[in-house]
């Protein structure tokens, strides 16, 4: 399907930052270059908010450098600290949250591009195109997105097709990223 970009439309960029994290590390040995992928993003248009959701894991000085680092790249960063339960279970996501600002964020919008390949996001596509009546636009790693959400999408960016969307991890970054998994 062809979507609609113009200079005037008004775009909302919600990224799920661990399942982009993850993917990039796992498919690629490699980072997600958040700047590149904000500019694709908005592809020109009117840039309305851009949030990226994020847990934090207990590393504070890498953390908040990566932090830092969404911030100088555009984004606004929401955070909550990951839940470690008894026995050692551990949760973190932001699957709720985001869906509720998306949905905030239609009424104030043309498009909404949602950056992950989790498929848990099938119903929010569909409510946000369906009963908000906006184009909702999905990117992430083509190998370990949803077939499905691609499907629900107006529109496809898969990240892995263009080395733009990564930075490589220098062997003693990627100790410290499997040292402290994050």
């Amino acid at each position: 399907m062809t979507v609609i970009k113009h200079p005037n439309q008004r775009v909302a960029v919600l990224v799920d930052v661990q399942n982009l994290y993850h993917s990039a590390k796992h498919l690629f040995s490699s980072r997600v270059n958040f700047k590149a992928l904000l500019e694709e993003a908005v592809a020109g248009r009117l840039l309305v908010r851009s949030l990226a959701y994020v847990v934090k894991a207990g590393e504070m000085d890498e953390e908040q450098a990566f932090f830092d680092a969404l911030v100088k790249a555009g984004f606004e960063v929401k955070s909550k600290d990951l839940q470690i339960f008894a026995g050692g279970m551990k949760k973190a996501d932001w699957d709720v949250g985001l869906a509720v600002d998306a949905i905030r964020l239609s009424n104030l919008v043309d498009a909404i591009i949602l950056i992950t390949g989790d498929g848990d996001f099938i119903p929010l596509v569909e409510f946000l195109k369906m009963q908000k009546g906006v184009q909702v636009e999905v990117a992430a790693f083509g190998r370990s997105a949803s077939a499905k959400l691609k499907e629900a999408a107006d529109d496809f960016l898969d990240l892995g097709q263009n080395s733009k969307f990564l930075i490589s991890i220098s062997n003693r970054s990627k100790r410290i990223a499997n040292r402290n998994r994050i």
